[in-house]
């Protein structure tokens, strides 16, 4: 097909989403139908795109949120989160081992299911110098768990008759990437919002010590660690609306374009998976990451829920 209409196309699903006229899971999907009939005319440009929106949708957010409720979300829910970090990447440094997989490989599954999806990846990478093979692999096997949990998720959620509150805590703490969290929650309710970000922003923290603890573990050093500076943004926003610095009405259409343009940002995460490099990664990093992601959402649900 013209290169020119497929470009056409493109941006009309993009307007579409950013207008506000999908959801979440449905500009997900249009993503990947587009990507496997035309096959993404601005591939390069997309994940850069991703790595740029969903940290301004996060900001965004922070502006319909309230600073003494955030900190009551984010203190309520330090027991899960730890725990299920560290028993997560325990078992995943087994299974690792067991499968005989490539370490490197192994430690990037283990860390983008354990903390923030493509995020940790990103952020553990240079610290143990793996290669650009491994990353892609460990980013394509998450990217396609995440889009799964965008679907699946919520589903189950009104099967249980979870609350807002409930399924707001286990998006955060199930769900691997911070997009695709947001995403679940956004048809969920505004409360089940509010705290599936608070939640996975508190989590996302945890980059720090893992980046640490990679360095030990692989014998590395003099490698960065990269720090999500964006979270600082997220609470400046949060004390902004907390102090009503500025008018609900500027706040609130700040809310509403973060939320749209976190629905674009779904739509660019599916036009970025590829079938053809997952056919590639093989059946035992996708073993490990559905063993991790299957332990860590009932580990947490039976939490909440019991």
């Amino acid at each position: 097909m013209n290169s020119i209409l497929v470009k056409a196309i493109y941006f009309i699903i993009a307007i579409t989403a950013l207008l506000g006229l999908i959801n979440s899971p449905t500009a997900l999907l249009l993503g990947f139908i587009f990507t496997v009939i035309f096959k993404n005319p601005f591939q390069a440009y997309s994940h850069k795109a991703i790595h740029y929106f969903l940290k301004i949708s996060v900001i965004g957010l922070g502006f319909g949120m309230l600073i003494k409720e955030t900190f009551e979300t984010s203190k309520g829910s330090f027991v899960l989160t730890s725990s299920s970090i560290i028993l997560t990447v325990s078992l995943g440094l087994i299974l690792t081992r067991l499968l005989k997989m490539d370490l490197k490989l192994g430690h990037l599954i283990i860390s983008g299911t354990s903390i923030c999806g493509g995020s940790a990846i990103a952020a553990i990478s240079p610290v143990i110098k793996a290669k650009s093979k491994i990353i892609s692999i460990a980013l394509g096997i998450i990217f396609l768990l995440n889009s799964i949990a965008l679907f699946v998720f919520p589903v189950i959620g009104h099967w249980l008759h979870l609350s807002q509150h409930q399924f707001g805590l286990w998006c955060a703490v199930a769900i691997h990437d911070t997009s695709s969290v947001v995403g679940a929650a956004l048809g969920y309710g505004d409360e089940a919002l509010r705290i599936a970000t608070t939640v996975k922003l508190s989590r996302t923290l945890w980059i720090i010590p893992l980046s640490i603890f990679s360095m030990f573990l692989f014998k590395t050093k003099g490698e960065k660690i990269k720090i999500p500076y964006f979270i600082v943004f997220f609470i400046i926003a949060i004390l902004i609306n907390s102090y009503h610095l500025l008018p609900i009405n500027i706040t609130s259409v700040i809310v509403l374009m973060s939320k749209r343009l976190l629905v674009l940002t779904l739509f660019l995460v599916g036009s970025t998976i590829s079938i053809k490099d997952l056919k590639k990664t093989g059946a035992k990093p996708i073993v490990l990451a559905l063993s991790l992601w299957i332990f860590i959402s009932i580990f947490s649900l039976i939490y909440i829920t019991y």
